[in-house]
């Protein structure tokens, strides 16, 4: 199948250059990616991934983590299991 299509799309440029970035990691090009999200959409009848509106109990944790709130650190995965198993 020949592909003639073509899609133009507009969004913040940071936002483009950090999915390039990851993308380039996993050795993929933006055509590749789109074709594959739209290859899933296709496939799925859908979005490939739930898409949902955060209840009251996540917007909390989201705003507790952005505010460093009753949040753990740890220096190593090692402390965070070692935390965990105690």
């Amino acid at each position: 199948m020949t592909k003639t299509a073509t899609i133009t799309v507009r969004l913040d440029p940071q936002v483009k250059k950090n999915a390039e970035n990851v993308l380039r990691t996993l050795g993929l090009t933006t055509t590749q990616a789109v074709n594959l999200f739209f290859t899933q959409i296709s496939m799925n009848k859908g979005l490939p991934f739930a898409v949902e509106v955060p209840n009251a109990d996540t917007l909390k944790a989201m705003e507790d983590v952005s505010l460093h709130h009753d949040v753990e650190t740890f220096d190593s995965v090692d402390a965070l299991f070692t935390d965990l198993e105690s």
